[in-house]
């Protein structure tokens, strides 16, 4: 285990932060749940400031936080519901910009400055008027943040750029892997997974997120036409919800595509450990989730050379460029004919893992800024 210093230094009562989440999206709030844990277990006070759904699904008080209802809006209420909630904190730790913008609205009229730290787990986006609202949102986060940390090097150099005065890198782990239900009996499991999805004797093929535009499964339809000719032909099964579920639905069913949308799932690990093949092809994606979990899983991933993704992956997956179908296609269709190939990209994918912070050095890594930010200065 990683040393680190002790919390109560000179005697002074334990050191309190608050955690601040906005809509709690998976990586940000696997990470805070993991990120209290840790901290807990040294002796921090930790406060969980995020909606109550978040609270429901992670379960931040069942690891020592406290939780406090703060609903996903900046109007006045919410801001001061959170601010109350920081009064006397030494320190403010928010995740995601939304969540960051709260942050920032609610310190702004503390007559004590309280550092604030800002971890950006992906890059917020959006088109139009709303895209330069959201550079505004950022530009003033930064600024405002005593330390900005970004769980890739590209979002490091993004706050960099706006204006962010300390910047570091600070990679996110994701946590131990869930395991399946049958964890004594996996061979057992698979063909039930298997069978339960429409995938008996035919490769599987699983592909997990929200159903946004920006998960690239529009490109992904474009490129199951191409296996449509294989003997057999291999099944796409789509994990999440989103806006766009009513248009995917109707293209696979209107061009008749081997592919399900089985809707938001709570059994992920169990889904790859049935798959033979892993899918990413968004187009912006910075510590996934999803390609954490399918190294560990030690299934073969074919992703988009996009965001954080090569950082992340390292040789251990195919990668293809965004929005390229037929590159998508040959991909996917050379890997599943190529078995050594993926035993190779398993093999491979194990040892990139192996390569990622633990979850004591992640805690390890953010309490030292912490106490760089609130411990005092030694005197000379």
């Amino acid at each position: 285990m990683t040393p680190v210093s002790s919390h109560s230094p000179h005697g002074q009562a334990p050191l309190r932060t608050v955690q601040v989440l906005g809509g709690g999206n998976a990586v940000s709030s696997a990470h805070v749940r993991s990120l209290a844990a840790g901290l807990v277990a040294r002796g921090v006070k930790v406060t969980v400031c995020a909606p109550v759904e978040a609270e429901h699904a992670y379960d931040f008080t069942g690891v020592g936080a406290d939780h406090v209802d703060v609903p996903r809006s900046s109007d006045p209420a919410a801001v001061a519901v959170l601010r109350a909630a920081c009064s006397g904190a030494d320190l403010v730790h928010a995740h995601g910009l939304h969540a960051s913008f709260r942050a920032v609205l609610a310190l702004s009229a503390r007559r004590v400055r309280t550092p604030l730290v800002v971890t950006w787990h992906d890059r917020a986006h959006a088109e139009g008027a709303r895209a330069q609202f959201l550079r505004l949102l950022e530009r003033r986060v930064v600024k405002a943040a005593t330390v900005v940390l970004g769980t890739t090097s590209e979002l490091v150099d993004r706050a960099r750029r706006t204006g962010a005065r300390d910047a570091r890198l600070a990679a996110v782990t994701f946590p131990a892997p869930r395991r399946p239900a049958e964890p004594d009996d996996p061979d057992r499991l698979r063909p039930k997974v298997r069978a339960e999805l429409g995938a008996t004797g035919r490769p599987l093929l699983i592909a997990v997120g929200s159903l946004d535009r920006h998960r690239g499964y529009d490109v992904l339809l474009d490129a199951t036409r191409a296996w449509r000719g294989l003997d057999p032909v291999p099944l796409v099964v789509i994990a999440g919800e989103g806006p766009l579920r009513t248009v995917l639905q109707r293209r696979i069913e209107d061009e008749e595509l081997p592919v399900r949308l089985i809707g938001r799932r709570d059994d992920v690990g169990e889904l790859l450990a049935a798959a033979d093949l892993a899918l990413l092809p968004s187009s912006r994606e910075a510590r996934s989730l999803l390609a954490q979990e399918a190294l560990h899983a030690r299934v073969p991933l074919v992703a988009t050379n996009v965001g954080g993704i090569p950082e992340l992956v390292g040789d251990a997956a195919e990668l293809v460029p965004y929005g390229d179908a037929e590159a998508l296609a040959d991909a996917v269709v050379r890997l599943i004919g190529d078995p050594a190939r993926r035993e190779l990209l398993k093999d491979k994918g194990v040892r990139q893992a192996a390569t990622w912070p633990t979850e004591d050095e992640t805690v390890a890594q953010v309490l030292s800024v912490y106490d760089e930010l609130t411990q005092p200065a030694p005197r000379f």
